[in-house]
């Protein structure tokens, strides 16, 4: 078997010694990806952010790309003549080869040509013949670089601007489908608040459905009180109920319509905790369980990609008063740890099996088809944006956020010392981060 990775390296260094190229897109790419990792890293638990850092990347590849093929098409490579031209195919026998596997170039087969040559020659500027003079084949060449980055703006603008439509009207565009899924006389059980899922069920009453929404509270921030009151202001006819309450009423419910925080590449949910509880519950009875999210939610990533943080602590002041429960905070036993742990994840993970349908801004899919559709959104050179070391300075930003919030909450009562979710918050006089509480969250 011939070394492929040596013919790949050998092809390369004779394009680059062969072709003078420019680097507009591959420096842009660099720009975004540095800006991308700050903003990941000031909120890494918003996954939403990530996705339209890679969404943005990936416009900028394909625009550069399309510019590089419209370049290289304009060569006219494959009509050649028999004599002169057939030696200037000859002399130049890579530029065709480059061209056609540009054009075939797939979105998730590594290696991709495209991170090989994101460098990739102005071949526009290599149709110059060298009779033309030095100066003025150096003319020319530099007016088709700044034409071509010209266009690469314009076309890289373009697009940004159609992104950033396609995410102002994803919910409009969700809501449109709502009367092919909600029926007359139907049962709609959902949990929490989401602005997606109160304009789906709105734009079911536009259409003349009636249909009763049983709303789940979503303890402890009781987001679905909210909800609750915008449906009733609306006209829907909707039942509050307990996150507990939910499996006793499931078997009366037709169809569970929630939101997401982020659709993973596998096709599991990060939702507002509590979901997976529905979601069980729904699959027991064999309702339908459905999930409404815009496609700058589909995130590229696997729930067990290190760069994936699932879950976000909350405050325990949500769950009880720090006046009540001081006494159970102290150290009661001796042993220098509190007798309460108090648990407040922000989100639950719903795994692929019990969903029932994907409804985006797209249509609907099915949860094996999420990846394929994932594919087209994003370039696999892209999935990673941050640089390794910074996943553990994630981790630690997420600690000091959490250890100053109970900090703030516990500093009115001199309660110096409680635990959340299985880390230790002690009286720290140098800031430093607790190694034990460290060692737990990893």
């Amino acid at each position: 078997m011939p070394d492929m990775q040596a013919h790949v390296n050998e092809f390369l260094v004779k394009l680059r010694k062969r072709v003078p190229y420019s680097n507009q897109a591959g420096a842009l790419v660099d720009a975004i990806k540095a800006v991308g990792e700050q903003l990941i890293a000031a909120n890494p638990i918003e996954l939403a952010v990530g996705n339209i850092v890679r969404r943005v990347l990936h416009i900028i590849r394909e625009e550069d790309l399309s510019l590089t093929t419209a370049a290289m098409a304009g060569l006219n490579l494959s009509s050649v003549s028999d004599d002169d031209d057939d030696a200037e195919y000859e002399e130049n026998p890579v530029l065709s080869a480059a061209a056609v596997a540009a054009a075939s170039r797939s979105t998730l087969r590594p290696p991709s040509l495209q991170t090989l040559l994101e460098d990739l020659p102005d071949a526009a500027a290599i149709h110059r013949t060298s009779s033309s003079g030095g100066d003025s084949e150096g003319k020319s060449k530099s007016a088709d670089k700044s034409s071509r980055s010209r266009r690469l703006k314009h076309d890289v603008i373009e697009a940004v601007n159609e992104l950033i439509q396609d995410i102002n009207t994803c919910h409009e565009l969700i809501a449109e489908q709502a009367v092919e899924h909600i029926h007359q006389n139907e049962v709609i059980l959902t949990l929490g608040s989401s602005r997606t899922v109160l304009e789906f069920l709105c734009a079911a009453k536009e259409k003349k459905r009636s249909f009763r929404v049983y709303v789940a509270e979503g303890a402890p921030r009781y987001q679905g009180h909210l909800l609750a009151k915008d449906l009733v202001s609306r006209g829907l006819q909707t039942t509050l109920i307990t996150d507990s309450a939910v499996f006793a009423m499931i078997s009366r419910v037709n169809m569970v319509i929630v939101g997401a925080h982020a659709v993973m590449a596998n096709g599991g949910v990060i939702a507002p905790v509590g979901l997976n509880m529905v979601a069980l519950a729904a699959q027991r009875h064999a309702v339908p369980f459905v999930v409404l999210a815009g496609s700058h939610k589909l995130c590229p990533l696997y729930p067990h990609n290190p760069e994936v943080l699932l879950n976000e602590l909350r405050s325990p002041s949500e769950l009880l008063d720090f006046g009540e429960f001081s006494d159970c905070m102290d150290f009661g036993n001796g042993t220098g740890s509190p007798l309460l742990h108090v648990v407040n994840p922000t989100f639950d993970y719903v795994p692929p099996k019990l969903v029932s349908l994907f409804i985006t801004d797209t249509g609907g899919h099915n949860p094996s088809y999420m990846y394929r559709l994932i594919a087209d959104y994003y370039s696999a050179d892209d999935l990673v944006v941050q640089r390794r070391p910074v996943i553990g300075e994630m981790k630690k930003q997420l600690l000091i956020r959490n250890r100053s919030e109970n900090i703030k909450v516990l500093s009115s009562i001199s309660v110096y010392n409680c635990q959340c979710s299985g880390t230790s918050w002690k009286k720290w006089s140098s800031g430093v981060l607790s190694k034990d509480g460290l060692n737990r969250i990893q």
